[in-house]
């Protein structure tokens, strides 16, 4: 049995079962999830991230 990367697997999923429209979801929230450690760790990033909500 061959061991495949999650998102390899996620990339076969929306292939087989046409839900492309899962991919814009799954990058807003990978997107969000980025700013909020940015917005975390980092003190010079964070007040142009509180500006964009």
């Amino acid at each position: 049995m061959s061991r495949k990367s999650i998102l390899t697997e996620y990339w076969e999923f929306l292939k087989y079962r046409k839900k492309f429209w899962l991919m814009p979801i799954v990058v807003i929230l990978l997107f969000l999830g980025v700013l909020l450690v940015f917005a975390n760790t980092s003190s010079t990033i964070a007040p142009f991230i509180y500006v964009l909500f």
